[in-house]
């Protein structure tokens, strides 16, 4: 064994110290007498293949549900569809509480027991307000000049919506009010805002 680990070790320079000599072992790679000041950028490492994103069991169309993040944390809104990458497509109605048709994450809701009848809504138009060029952001146009300089301390006017998002709104809300109205309190519960109290356990409520 010992003769094997001699042969593979990188032969020696024989150098003398006085009156006796030995081996100097040969290194194969010298140490850097420069380093970088600044550590070396290594490449991402970049999943090919993206995961299918899997709905929860509990949000199927027509469940009510309550959003738990941006700018209506607290509101009940229906489900209207759910759309690819975990997005579901929600609206408040915008006549009962204000939330307008939009898309939000499915990880920032809750679904509750409450479900409302979606079938006198049109598919075709739920289809078409879920489209990604619906929801694109308009570019305005980019005031230059004395006019924008002056302009800074003014309140930002507010943007109103399209005609054509108004109108789907009012299709879509018409269709969902006439069923909502035949069952006592819904509207007053779709209303109001969710919130916990001191001594609430979320956990041990029935949604």
């Amino acid at each position: 064994m010992s003769s094997t680990l001699e042969a593979t070790r990188p032969a020696g320079q024989k150098k003398t110290f006085g009156k006796s000599t030995r081996e100097v072992p040969h290194h194969t790679q010298k140490a850097k007498k420069w380093y970088p000041a600044e550590d070396e950028v290594q490449p991402k490492k970049v999943r090919k293949s993206i995961r299918a994103s899997t709905t929860r069991p509990s949000l199927t169309p027509g469940t009510i549900l309550i959003l738990l993040a941006g700018r209506f944390r607290g509101k009940r809104v229906i489900l209207l569809k759910n759309l690819s990458q975990g997005v579901l497509l929600v609206t408040g109605p915008f006549k009962v509480n204000g939330v307008p048709l939009r898309r939000v994450n499915a990880r920032y809701v809750i679904a509750t027991s409450q479900k409302v009848d979606l079938s006198g809504i049109d598919s075709k138009k739920v289809d078409e307000v879920a489209g990604d060029k619906y929801f694109a952001r308009e570019k305005g146009d980019k005031k230059k000049g004395e006019e924008q300089f002056f302009k800074q301390g003014e309140k930002a006017e507010k943007k109103k919506p399209s005609s054509s998002r108004a109108a789907d709104q009012k299709a879509v809300d018409k269709a969902l009010l006439s069923t909502i109205k035949k069952e006592p309190l819904l509207i007053s519960y779709l209303a109001s805002s969710f919130s916990l109290r001191k001594g609430d356990r979320p956990h041990e409520m029935v949604w």
